[in-house]
């Protein structure tokens, strides 16, 4: 049975990336076609041809490998005098005409994230509800109400962009001294109390905490954390501490049978946190928040002890406020996210050529293929639909992606050959043929080869398992 689902879920992957595929080239087809331009062939697939009909002046062709398409117009890539030639129609219909496929991938992005986003019960909104306990943003600054609008002077449009940009901060050392610093140390005082009386319940309290006894205690820790975040010094910050683990004794009466002790702050010569510039919307104005610091922990005692900084995780310590379900909401959050997914790739772009990301991060055909099979596998964790899901989500990036990037101005890319319309339009004469056929052939040829590197590399991390995830 196990099987069978795995192999449902790889067809519904092929069907879904061929769909992309597909779109991309019926956007330059339709175009072509309604331009005038003669297409002579439209091919879903590489490879050797499984079978094919010709309707009309145009070849149609399903080939055997499910990693491409192309749609073969004539004189896009040769010489021709056929007067119905791409390269014989008026300059603006050959501008429509290159630009359809990535506007099509874009309109694909849409329709998946809609089918994701209408079965979700409500949407998240980027306003502050409220702090964990030991919240270290809400100790350097964050207030619930806040709305979070920019971080690291990345806009922030919802809670995608808001997960994309927390999730790429970098970790950096902080002054160990600071008033923040302190107030996150003593705000994680009652939280040891806290945890200690519940993993311990039998014994202080006499029997197990009841769901209901359990609520009224985190209630009372968290009530009694929000004196330490805001704390104006350290002494005011460390007996709001101590008055927290006061009201968690006082629950049931403990203090009177239990003695306690308040634990002292621990002094470290240096301190790593995930921190950000943030721009928030509090009052009705704009407000920025500097060095805001986000809950960090080690991935282990051992990174902890080494103060490795690359086996270090950002975690949310805060919660958001829900947006309702309706009409509206759906397709406002349909475009938001889809525009943000287009904004992601092109900040993960951005930071590639920064060196914030390596060559190792990077994925092809094959990593790609991994990375769908992952998120399959997580969400068969949860139910067959989660699966489905999680490969219509990782199937809308890439074809937002694949948008993104077709659009770069880069030769062979139609953001390349775009750029040569563009100069033609200037110059007002058409750019030398042989002199763009060559700088296409020379584009594409480093795109294969690049994608052939990058297959190379992402079998090797499969192999020795540093796939990112594994």
């Amino acid at each position: 049975m196990q099987f069978l689902i795995t192999l449902a879920l790889i067809v519904i992957g092929v069907l879904l990336f061929e769909f992309i595929i597909f779109a991309h080239e019926f956007g330059h087809f339709i175009t072509a076609k309604k331009s005038g331009v003669q297409v002579n062939e439209f091919a879903l697939g590489m490879g050797p041809k499984l079978f094919g009909f010709k309707k009309g002046e145009t070849q149609y062709s399903l080939r055997l490998f499910p990693i491409g398409g192309y749609c073969a117009m004539e004189g896009e890539d040769e010489e021709s005098d056929n007067p119905r030639a791409f390269t014989n129609a008026k300059i603006w219909k050959r501008m429509i005409i290159i630009v359809a496929g990535a506007f099509m991938n874009f309109v694909v992005g849409f329709l998946l994230m809609f089918i994701v986003l209408v079965q979700q019960p409500v949407f998240e909104s980027t306003v502050i509800s409220g702090f964990s306990p030991n919240a270290f943003t809400a100790s350097s600054g964050m207030q619930v109400g806040d709305k979070i609008t920019g971080v690291n002077g990345y806009p922030i449009w919802n809670t995608k962009d808001l997960q994309f940009a927390i999730q790429t901060m970098q970790c950096t050392s902080v002054d160990p001294d600071s008033l923040e610093v302190y107030r996150e140390d003593c705000a994680n005082l009652p939280v040891q109390t806290f945890v200690e009386l519940v993993n311990n319940d039998e014994k202080y309290y006499g029997a197990k905490l009841t769901d209901e006894e359990y609520k009224e205690l985190y209630q009372i820790l968290s009530e009694n954390s929000v004196p330490i975040q805001t704390a104006a010094t350290k002494e005011e910050a460390y007996s709001a501490a101590k008055a927290s683990i006061d009201a968690l004794y006082a629950y049931k009466d403990l203090a009177k049978i239990e003695k306690y002790t308040y634990p002292e702050i621990e002094k470290r010569d240096e301190r790593f946190r995930y921190t950000a510039d943030l721009d928030v919307e509090r009052g009705g104005k704009s407000v920025r928040l500097e060095d805001v610091q986000f809950f960090t922990e080690y991935k282990s005692e051992e990174a902890a002890k080494e103060k490795n900084t690359n086996e270090t995780i950002v975690r949310y310590d805060f919660y958001v406020e829900p947006i309702e379900k309706n009409v509206g909401t759906v397709l406002g959050q349909t475009v938001s996210q889809t525009a943000s997914l287009a904004k992601t790739v092109w900040q993960s772009l951005v930071m590639l050529v920064q060196g914030r990301f390596s060559f190792t991060d990077l994925s092809g055909p094959v990593g790609i293929t991994k990375a769908v099979s992952m998120v399959a596998s997580e969400g068969l964790k949860i139910n067959f639909m989660s699966a489905v899901n999680n490969i219509i989500f990782i199937m809308a990036l890439i074809t937002v992606n694949l948008g993104v990037v077709n659009l770069l101005p880069f030769p062979a890319l139609d953001g390349g050959r775009f750029v040569m319309l563009v100069i033609e339009a200037i110059i007002r004469r058409p750019i030398p043929r042989k002199f763009e056929y060559i700088i296409n052939g020379a584009g594409l040829a480093l795109l294969l080869i690049f994608i052939a590197v990058i297959s190379v590399k992402d079998v090797w991390q499969l192999v020795t398992g540093t796939f990112p995830g594994m």
